[in-house]
């Protein structure tokens, strides 16, 4: 379809492969992955690199999808983590536990787990560890010719970054998708609203909102067994190496959405500056690593809109999760599940051309089985689709962001793109591994 020939309906009921880049055409190409192993597209042997809540959460989302689906491995770093998932993923909790085939020489465990587990025979693979191991994961699966379901964010640092890059252009040339757990672009309301976006029903977007604000979340207690290691990733929140931070590992939805809707409306998909404050004013304890708890982002785009960006994880305040997005003839609250068109009086604009509002009405979906139906859909299909470099602008931008807070300098779109800044630990292996200080503006050099 060509962008003159797509009406608002074509863009909400297209899947997966119309929502990425402006949401307007698929890409069409072949299934490798099935040409190569001789077998039927009617089976998908799935396995899981990640088997926490997230992991064991998007392995029963894809069960869900499609009947086609076949669970048959899983690598997790920790031997409890792994046999939790399994437990339940195998018991009469799971309504389709017959379509798990899970024994002992496909559940591993270890740091080099990732590895062993793409040796076996897999369509399509689910990666839900913790961000910063997202880029090596990645490069492994596509390298082995699998599918890939991605979860956000896809790196902590503007090296994974250019890794993730590099490893979609090779699922390219490989011919396989990759979606990304950006569900809101695969959700009926938010989908509903770029189409009026796209169709002008705010005129030219100005400026926007990204919040995500809430109270604190789990921490577990050091046990004295743990080394420095182990206890940073159980706590793995808490570290910047692994989660980016919660500007880069929560709050990236909300500015992948606004980075959506300037993709749909001027064909911005990324901001070109960011300048930040953020702290470390309520989790002050050690036990919390070193990250901070707050962060204030205003983001400038090459067109001279702005995004003015908020996230905070401190108990007792005021919980908002949303995204308003401000045009020249009115503006758009959206949240998962709610999509609210407001227009300027005399504007001309609004849904279907008039000054009413608009409001979603309509039943939503469920975009965490969303998302892999349409994975699914791409890869019997054979029309392809990558998220993988949206995905990887989204979790710039959020890094970008926390870079500009860290330092307290601006930082332009291309010096986050071509930072030398690396996260990655001397080495992988359960031993001593000093807490970074906490960041200090001013102080912390923009590396």
């Amino acid at each position: 379809m060509s962008e003159s020939t797509v009406t608002r309906r074509d863009f909400v009921k297209t899947s997966v492969a119309g929502a990425s880049a402006l949401g307007l055409m698929s890409l069409s190409g072949t299934n490798m992955a099935f040409a190569s192993s001789g077998r039927s597209m009617d089976s998908i042997r799935l396995g899981v690199i990640g088997c926490g809540g997230r992991g064991t959460g998007a392995a029963m989302n894809a069960l869900e999808a499609s009947p086609d689906v076949r669970l048959v491995g899983m690598a997790d770093l920790f031997t409890d983590r792994i046999g939790g998932a399994r437990g339940y993923l195998t018991s009469n909790d799971n309504p389709w536990r017959d379509r798990v085939d899970l024994p002992d020489d496909r559940v591993l465990t270890g740091f080099d787990s990732y590895q062993r587990i793409l040796e076996n025979d897999l369509d399509m693979v689910i990666l839900a560890t913790t961000p910063h191991f997202r880029p090596m994961h990645l490069r492994a699966a596509v390298e082995k010719g699998c599918h890939v379901f991605v979860e956000k964010p896809v790196a902590v640092d503007p090296a994974g970054i250019r890794s993730v890059l590099e490893s979609s252009a090779m699922a390219d040339e490989k011919g396989l998708s990759i979606v990304a757990g950006t569900q809101r672009r695969h959700e009926t309301s938010y989908r509903e609203a770029m189409a009026r976006i796209r169709d002008g029903a705010i005129g030219r977007i100005v400026t926007s909102e990204a919040y995500w604000n809430q109270g604190g979340l789990w921490m577990h207690p050091r046990r004295p067994e743990w080394s420095d290691m182990e206890w940073q990733i159980r706590n793995w929140l808490y570290f910047t190496w692994l989660s980016g931070d919660h500007i880069v590992e929560q709050h990236v939805h909300n500015l992948d959405v606004v980075n959506w809707a300037m993709s749909v409306s001027s064909g911005e998909t990324h901001p070109d500056k960011a300048t930040a404050v953020g702290g470390r004013q309520v989790r002050t304890d050690p036990a919390y690593g070193h990250i901070y708890d707050h962060f204030g982002v205003l983001y400038e785009y090459a067109s001279g809109a702005t995004c003015m960006s908020m996230c905070r994880q401190q108990d007792g305040t005021t919980a908002r999760v949303e995204e308003v997005i401000r045009g020249t003839r009115g503006s758009f609250t959206l949240r998962p599940g709610a999509a609210d068109l407001r227009v300027a009086p005399g504007s001309g604009g609004g849904a279907g051309g008039g000054e009413d509002p608009w409001k979603f009405t309509d039943q939503n979906n469920n975009p965490y089985v969303q998302e892999h139906v349409d994975l699914l859909e791409a890869i019997k299909s054979g029309k392809r689709v990558n998220e993988a470099k949206q995905v990887a602008e989204s979790t710039l931008t959020a890094i970008m962001g926390r870079m500009a807070a860290y330092t307290g300098k601006t930082v332009t779109w291309e010096q986050a793109l071509n930072s030398k800044l690396d996260l990655t630990p001397p080495s992988y292996e359960m031993g001593p591994l000093p807490t970074p200080e906490v960041p200090m503006p001013g102080k912390t050099p923009l590396v």
